[in-house]
């Protein structure tokens, strides 16, 4: 046997692996908002370059006058609506010397005649879709001379009527034009754009992640399963590593328990051959009572051997159907002149190791039948989980007996066991199975008699 000692030593000295080089997480996701942020400034410099503002309308004072004598505008860019209640007057200088041009061309006095540029513009979040100013003029109000007699954006011009009323010109389209449409279409192109090559690159950023995910729920299944790929960033690949160590170092250790056990049934069968020797020369009444405590003990160490053997052999997982090996149980139980019942049912395949499997149902079936006489077993799937069912109508098991039912060497209150001896290792090995496979196993007491044993499995 192998010194304790080199062995602890060897699972502490860490495993060497050559990671490969890769960008680190941080790193990454930074790259990844840089990304985003210069894509969406690309496509904001497109729509320059691709979609110019418009001119923008612009109208005289005169032609203002013009479609205030008539009441319409032959070209429907400006529309005409009563009014009456009183504009409001604002304070700007130009805005005076337009009311002022207008009332003089309509011959009208100067009160008469309101005009409002600033007020009736959009809302400041809305002011910035408006079209821009000519080139060479400002916000400021400095205008060249030309523009002195020029309305344009959106503007409000009330002019008096005689009964009192307030006749109000405006410009028909001021808000939501052909190119601010272009403009909002842009933007959901530019959004959709910006978000499939964010989504694209956030799945590359975690998708080491979740490959360690996988891992460590694939691990959970079968504790030998194939190491995790040093993969990834270094935050990832330092991660892996420990996984790996970890997994090396809890396989070893189940290893070394079950060769402890291995060592002790095997070294125990020295001295109780020695013994069966002595008690052939001991009188009559000794050797009976002895012999069958010898007999009952080499079981046990029998028992705990294939245990162990079963437990620490190379399982090979391959995808199986799980009602096919219930059947094939079913069948060997009836050969042998058994009742055995396999309820019908669909295929259900998993991914396992079928000598594992078929031994657990075999156990569950083999007790029911040393204990009841017979066996009900179902095969089924709820959602992503395959279920075993194994039922009896026997005496059943006391509560306390239930808690302990699978532990090894456990063997239920006479009642049930008369009879029928046994090593108390089938449910502890059935358990053993179910849990290498990701799943479980229970058992309890059916209404009214009988024990129903349960497995699930992942799918």
């Amino acid at each position: 046997m192998l010194d304790p000692t080199a062995r602890v030593a060897r699972i502490d000295q860490p495993i060497r692996r050559t990671p490969q080089r890769s960008w680190p997480m941080f790193l990454r996701i930074f790259v990844l908002g840089l990304t985003t942020v210069l894509l969406v400034q690309i496509l904001n410099f497109a729509i320059v370059l691709l979609m110019p503002p418009p001119r923008p309308q612009i109208f005289t004072a005169n032609r203002v006058a013009a479609v205030a004598r008539t009441g319409r505008d032959p070209t429907g860019q400006l529309k005409v609506e009563i009014a009456t209640g009183p504009p409001h007057l604002t304070d700007n200088p130009r805005d005076a010397r337009l009311a002022e041009s207008i009332a003089a061309d309509l011959g009208l006095a100067r009160t008469k005649v309101t005009v409002e540029t600033e007020r009736s513009a959009m809302p400041l979040f809305a002011g910035a879709l408006r079209p821009p100013l000519p080139l060479g003029m400002g916000r400021s109000g400095h205008l060249p001379q030309s523009f002195d007699n020029a309305l344009f954006g959106p503007f409000v011009v009330s002019i008096e009527t005689p009964n009192g009323r307030w006749r109000v010109i405006r410009p028909t389209h001021t808000t939501i034009g052909p190119w601010r449409m272009r403009i909002v279409l842009w933007f959901l192109v530019a959004m959709v754009v910006a978000a499939a090559v964010a989504w694209v690159m956030a799945r590359r950023v975690v998708k080491p992640i979740a490959l360690f995910a996988a891992a460590a729920e694939r691990l959970g299944r079968d504790p030998r399963a194939e190491p995790l790929p040093i993969v990834g960033p270094p935050e990832i690949a330092e991660a892996a590593t420990a996984f790996n160590l970890m997994q090396e170092r809890l396989n070893r250790y189940v290893e070394d328990r079950t060769t402890l056990i291995a060592a002790v049934a095997h070294d125990l069968r020295t001295p109780l051959m020695r013994l069966s020797l002595r008690l052939e020369k001991a009188p009559e009444d000794i050797r009976a009572a002895s012999e069958g405590d010898i007999q009952e003990m080499s079981e046990r160490i029998g028992s705990a051997m294939a245990f162990v053997r079963d437990m620490t052999r190379h399982v090979r997982r391959q995808r199986l159907d799980l009602r096919s090996l219930a059947e094939s149980v079913a069948d060997d139980f009836a050969d042998r002149g058994d009742a055995v019942a396999l309820h019908p049912g669909d295929p259900l395949a998993l991914e396992g190791d079928a000598p594992s499997l078929k031994a657990l149902i075999a156990n569950l079936v083999g007790n029911a039948v040393k204990y009841a006489g017979h066996a009900e077993v179902e095969v089924r799937r709820e959602g992503g989980v395959a279920i075993v069912e194994v039922c009896d109508s026997g005496p059943g098991m006391a509560p306390a007996d239930l808690a302990r039912a699978f532990e090894p060497f456990f063997r239920a209150e006479q009642s049930r066991n008369r009879d029928t001896g046994g090593s108390g290792l089938g449910l502890a090995s059935v358990r053993a199975v179910a849990r290498a496979h990701g799943g479980d196993a229970t058992i309890e007491n059916r209404p009214g008699v009988g024990l129903l044993a349960r497995v699930t499995l992942p799918i």
